[in-house]
């Protein structure tokens, strides 16, 4: 465990330990099994957060879990989430309407270094469901489209129908400063774009100057190693590849010990992660799998 002074509570320890309401003001389909909910606090104050951490969401009789937040702090009249339905928390989640109230706790963890990040060529790579905490990325770049240098982006789903944010993807495709490579593992009979795993387009397309690239990368552990040795092929120097992880967060605050990885707090060091601090934690990259309800 680690000591109480590791936690910066001094301004206001309730936002901390104790969930706060937040209204659920409009609610969005994006697939069979993913749903995306906006929400307000209560009070009416802007939540302040960082592309890359998460939030804990809880309800009475079902309890509490960590989702990542989808949306850009710089469009600060709500925040979105976006929920699988993997369990009964995220079931009842999508029942919910607009008017409902839920708990949350948060902001938490360590989000993308987005002063490290200006100035920069950013390059997004997402995996599956793995685009929602990206998308708070890609956003905060399109919002501050000035301070960031190309806005690359490689994203790969299953299957067209899983696919998230479309509106988002044709938006990004369309603009003129973006460069977009999509792809899928199984197309179907209305799929004229490319089919394959994301590293393909990844490998084959993308050109880089590694020397002023830093690459986001968020999707299923499995892909994390295979995306690392692409990078690295390009010349990337491991300090600038970023990967988010995702473990069994409980707390979010670093005492309950469930996300520990060796001496790394993921709910607190991270999610966001350089790959220099991963190499030789092959738990981190390789071998886990997920199995908490955090999207």
């Amino acid at each position: 465990m680690r000591e109480a002074d590791s936690v910066d509570v001094t301004e206001d320890i309730t936002r901390f330990y104790q969930p706060e309401l937040a209204r659920v003001i409009a609610k969005q389909r994006l697939s069979e099994m993913m749903v995306m909910l906006r929400l307000q606090r209560a009070s009416g104050e802007m939540l302040e957060h960082q592309p890359g951490q998460f939030l804990q969401i809880s309800l009475p009789g079902y309890g509490e879990a960590p989702i990542s937040f989808c949306s850009s702090p710089t469009r600060t009249e709500s925040f979105e989430l976006c929920v699988a339905a993997v369990g009964n928390l995220s079931e009842a989640m999508h029942e919910l309407r607009p008017g409902d109230f839920v708990g949350i706790r948060g902001p938490y963890g360590k989000g993308f270094p987005l002063e490290d990040l200006r100035g920069r060529d950013v390059l997004c790579i997402a995996g599956g469901i793995g685009l929602a905490p990206l998308r708070s990325l890609i956003n905060y770049v399109a919002d501050r489209r000035a301070e960031f240098g190309r806005m690359i982006l490689v994203y790969g789903a299953r299957k067209p129908s899983e696919r998230l944010f479309k509106d988002d993807l044709a938006n990004w495709d369309a603009r003129e400063d973006f460069e977009t490579l999509y792809t899928v593992d199984e197309a179907d009979e209305g799929w004229t774009g490319r089919t394959g795993v994301a590293t393909v387009p990844l490998r084959d397309e993308v050109e880089i100057d590694p020397t002023r690239t830093t690459a986001s990368v968020v999707g299923p552990p499995v892909m994390y190693r295979y995306v690392a040795a692409e990078l690295l092929a390009k010349g990337m120097a491991e300090d600038d590849i970023l990967f988010s992880l995702e473990r069994r967060f409980k707390c979010g605050m670093g005492k309950c010990g469930h996300c520990q990885l060796n001496d790394l707090y993921v709910c607190q060091d991270g999610p966001v992660f350089r790959y220099t601090q991963l190499i030789g934690r092959s738990e981190a990259i390789e071998v886990w799998a997920p199995e908490d309800e955090r999207q």
